[in-house]
């Protein structure tokens, strides 16, 4: 498509540039047309109207790919619902009936696959909000969020230990980008340390700081740690682009982040909230 596209573009260029230099010799020296003013003037029109022409070429086509891109796309997330629903409906019901202990763990394990899931529908639905410039903002409290993060991770990993003290907080932002940073800061967390594994969060007064007992950063690294793609450890899972993700959101919402960390006592990364 887009190969044809470019073809098209192409000679429809080549040749209106050719006409246009052919016509211009033509009259200025074949017909000896002495008004150069009102020739330049004439040609000028004619390149608007031939840039309009080579714009509807190549925006049309694609502006029609994406428009069908996004429907096939919000048509399948909308299809994806009903057997997330679905398994979670008859998990749950299999779980009252159920007093096997072994039967319960994997049940357990469907519905957490089954929030991951729904986290993977979440995040599809955000991006191509975030593509098609809806607004995305809402209303919620921080604390809120904050808890059902940690909820949810702690059933990922289920040899950290998780530890909170939370204030209410209300701000008026993407929740779903939040949630993947939030996400992203606390599987750092959890990564990086040996065990026990141990992530301490607090939410006071709008800042909110993530505290791991890990190897800690060096002071070096901490200069390199946002930069897309690097890891300070390539034995560890990932492409490195999470905390460049976890900056850029920061950034555009008008997050003060913070990191403090010592070698071999662990990292607070602080997320100021107050400007928001």
């Amino acid at each position: 498509m887009f190969y044809n596209l470019r073809r098209h573009i192409f000679l429809y260029y080549f040749i209106t540039v050719t006409l246009f230099g052919v016509s211009f010799y033509y009259i200025k020296d074949v017909q000896k047309f002495d008004q150069l003013y009102l020739l330049a003037f004439i040609f000028f029109v004619l390149v608007i109207i031939s840039g309009v022409v080579i714009s509807k070429f190549a925006i049309e086509p694609l502006e029609e790919y994406v428009t069908n891109l996004e429907e096939l796309s919000s048509e399948t997330l909308h299809e994806l619902n009903l057997p997330i629903a679905t398994i979670n409906t008859n998990v749950d019901m299999i779980e009252k009936n159920s007093s096997d202990e072994k039967t319960l763990k994997r049940l357990s394990r469907i519905k957490t696959a089954c929030e991951m899931l729904a986290q993977r529908y979440n995040e599809l639905d955000y991006m191509i909000k975030k593509q098609t410039k809806k607004e995305v903002r809402e209303r919620f409290d921080l604390r809120d969020l904050v808890q059902e993060r940690v909820s949810f991770l702690s059933s990922l990993y289920s040899g950290a230990q998780f530890t909170s003290d939370l204030e209410s907080f209300a701000i008026n932002m993407d929740k779903i980008g939040l949630a993947k940073v939030i996400d992203n800061l606390i599987d750092n967390g959890v990564k990086y340390s040996e065990q026990p594994k141990k992530i301490e969060l607090y939410l006071h007064n709008g800042m909110l700081s993530m505290k791991d007992h890990g190897v800690g950063i060096d002071e070096v690294i901490l200069l390199r740690i946002f930069d897309r793609y690097y890891q300070s450890d390539d034995s560890m899972p990932g492409f490195g682009i999470g905390l460049s993700m976890v900056k850029r959101f920061c950034d555009t919402n008008r997050i003060k982040l913070n990191i403090e960390s010592k070698k071999e006592q662990g990292t607070t990364i602080f997320l100021d909230f107050k400007g928001c």
